[in-house]
């Protein structure tokens, strides 16, 4: 997926086992709840297999306790929205213009609010995306799917590899961020067997980072491991009242995205 979508993911906390985690109250539409050193390991429907584990993941979602209205403060999706991010990917210079559309589109009967990300690398199109967010009754945004086009230097699409809808072929939503992140909650954030797994985990909950667009220093910071990717390791950032800052490599590819600018419709 993009980097801005950052193949979604999210595995369960250390401290969970079995098939999937518990929050203590069944998923009957989206409620996970931020696990604890103490979670129990029972199941719910939005948890996600330890990354070790290839058991099922088969989250129950109830399309009335979704909108499209994406207001969760570390990661707000107001439509005509544009974040631009800077940096480095395949050894190139990058430019990544991520604009939230006023378009909705449904997906398994959840309305999902339609992002658009253009990738430039080297001052040409790289790859376009369209992403598709949903924010559940307590807060929760969920990632539904993506349609994706990798394009080369001509601007011919040579690959749509990483488009995936939830329903489809046993793709299935996970959780991007939750309302409450805490040090150790994790989730799938993606599931599309052999094509999308990414996981992440709430590793610091007070981090410092620069970047262009300013500095911070209680930014919610996240480690991503694509499933499928074993070797690769990333850090995402989060800011409340701003979004999604940055996200650097720690392991694989050297990637960097560090945000310039917002501007808003």
């Amino acid at each position: 997926m993009s980097m801005r979508a950052f193949t979604a993911a999210a595995g369960v906390a250390a401290v969970l086992t079995g098939g999937c985690h518990s929050s203590g109250q069944t998923a009957a539409g989206a409620t996970p709840r931020p696990p604890t050193a103490s979670a129990p390991a029972t199941p719910s429907a939005t948890g996600s297999p330890l990354p070790s584990t290839d058991l099922p993941y088969r989250p129950q979602i109830d399309p009335s306790q979704f909108g499209a209205t994406v207001d969760n403060p570390w990661f707000p999706l107001k439509p005509g929205t544009t974040f631009v991010y800077e940096g480095v990917k395949d050894g190139k210079p990058s430019r990544d213009v991520y604009t939230v559309t006023d378009r909705i589109k449904t997906i398994i009967g959840v309305p999902c609010v339609v992002v658009h990300d253009t990738l430039y690398l080297a001052g040409k199109v790289g790859e376009e995306t369209f992403d598709y967010y949903s924010q559940d009754a307590q807060g929760n945004v969920w990632y539904f799917g993506e349609d994706t086009e990798e394009l080369n230097a001509k601007g011919k699409v040579t690959s749509t590899e990483g488009t995936w809808h939830a329903g489809v072929d046993g793709a299935a939503p996970g959780v991007y961020i939750t309302a409450e992140p805490v040090v150790g909650q994790a989730f799938r954030q993606e599931y599309y067997k052999g094509q999308a797994e990414d996981q992440f985990r709430a590793v610091d909950t007070s981090a410092s980072i620069t970047v262009p667009y300013g500095s911070f220093n209680d930014a919610l910071m996240t480690e991503e491991r694509p499933k499928l990717e074993p070797d690769v390791l990333d850090h995402k950032f989060y800011v409340r009242g701003v979004g999604d800052v940055a996200e650097l490599s720690a392991k694989g590819p050297k990637e960097t995205d560090r945000l310039v600018s917002i501007t808003t419709g």
